[in-house]
């Protein structure tokens, strides 16, 4: 009896916290779980529905490479340099704050933004253009971050078995582009599971698919602006610390609008999201700031993510990351991947043979591809030799 009292109260709290949210909210009632459960309940558990997928992300294998994958400078040793372990954080940060002032869903939020970035490639977004290149030249597809991040989860993790995520985490994880910016952030609230499976095939098989996709609902609109929340600020303070950039470089209509640091262009972006999105079925930034975004996203597109020492250092890492490919294409026994494939299930392997190459080298940290590529490509030095 005292159980079932337990989970009585926990379920009328659930009722209440849903009562309580914007109309325009995911509601905790509405979880749709891609697959039907077969594991018997045999425990007590009064978490929500999307605190579930919070803490299975949490302990994910993905998830703990975060700490060893590059956001955007790949080869700096400050240890001061944005990893994708703090961008994710700051992501789910930022989300959450927008979030509780639009009274959203914050733990729906919370697990898009953790998740976010599962999938993404060793050396960022030059590791992905090298399998996506790769994928290309093989006729079989495209490789994209935020389709491979939905695969980790559902197909990849615990052995090939993966987790049993919600509809709503999966596809604000999908459509969570940080690479287009809009003024105006409209969730597809029409989307059905049917769509969201078409439309995450379609990432694969259909080139820059995820440019053309909006999530489901409000909270993944708000991931998708926190993600460029994130590291629009954040780039700049690193390459002013690496000594890419000075911060006098920035232009002056867009610091006299949003400032010059990561701190203030956050409070600056996120104030002026919640003031005019506040009750309002979409998101919306003022048409200022919405200019001083996109000049300051155009800033550090050309001089760092297009800066002449990050182009030569990233074209040697995208050849690293092609080589190994090759490597591992033609030969499945390879030591790395070989163990990798002999602890997965049968139905995992039955995946195509590039998708399983690039499961294998698009799960690696940043370290471990450059130890497997000096393993591979370098000579290994002998310092004692018998005298003939």
């Amino acid at each position: 009896m005292e159980k079932d009292a337990v989970i009585r109260n926990a379920l009328r709290q659930t009722k209440e916290y849903d009562e309580r949210l914007s109309p325009y909210a995911t509601k905790n009632s509405e979880c749709i779980k891609v697959r039907v459960s077969k594991k018997p309940i045999t425990h007590l558990d009064i978490r929500w529905p999307y605190e579930r997928d919070i803490d299975r992300i949490l302990y994910s294998k993905s998830y703990r490479r975060y700490v060893d994958k590059t956001q955007a400078l790949s080869f700096f040793s400050n240890v001061h340099i944005t990893k994708r372990s703090l961008h994710v954080q700051w992501v789910s940060r930022i989300a959450r704050q927008i979030g509780r002032g639009l009274n959203l869903n914050t733990d729906l939020i919370e697990a898009i933004a953790l998740g976010h970035d599962l999938g993404h490639a060793p050396y960022g977004h030059v590791g992905e253009k090298a399998l996506n290149d790769a994928l290309k030249e093989k006729g079989v597809g495209f490789f994209a971050h935020n389709a491979n991040s939905v695969r980790n989860l559902l197909f990849v993790e615990r052995k090939g078995r993966g987790y049993n995520v919600s509809l709503q985490v999966l596809d604000g994880i999908l459509c969570h582009n940080g690479e287009i910016i809009n003024c105006r952030y409209e969730p597809d609230t029409n989307k059905t599971a049917e769509q969201f499976w078409e439309e995450y095939h379609r990432c694969w098989v259909e080139e820059d698919a995820s440019s053309h996709i909006a999530p489901m609902t409000l909270e993944g609109c708000v991931v998708r602006i926190s993600d460029v929340i994130s590291y629009i600020g954040k780039d700049i303070d690193d390459a002013v610390n690496a000594g890419l950039i000075k911060r006098s470089d920035l232009p002056e209509e867009v610091t006299s609008v949003i400032g010059d640091g990561n701190d203030t262009i956050i409070n600056r972006l996120i104030g002026d999201i919640v003031v005019h999105s506040y009750n309002k079925p979409y998101l919306e930034f003022s048409p200022e700031v919405y200019e001083a975004l996109i000049k300051l996203y155009d800033f550090i597109g050309e001089k760092i993510h297009h800066n002449p020492i990050l182009v030569k250092e990233n074209e040697k890492l995208y050849r690293m990351v092609r080589e190994l490919f090759d490597i591992f294409y033609e030969d499945l026994n390879a030591v790395g991947i070989k163990k990798y494939l002999a602890n997965m299930n049968e139905d995992y392997l039955k995946s195509p043979r590039e998708l399983l190459v690039t499961d294998f080298l698009s799960g690696m940290t940043d370290t471990y591809l450059l130890d497997y590529y000096k393993k591979v490509f370098l000579p290994k030095w002998h310092t004692d030799f018998d005298d003939e």
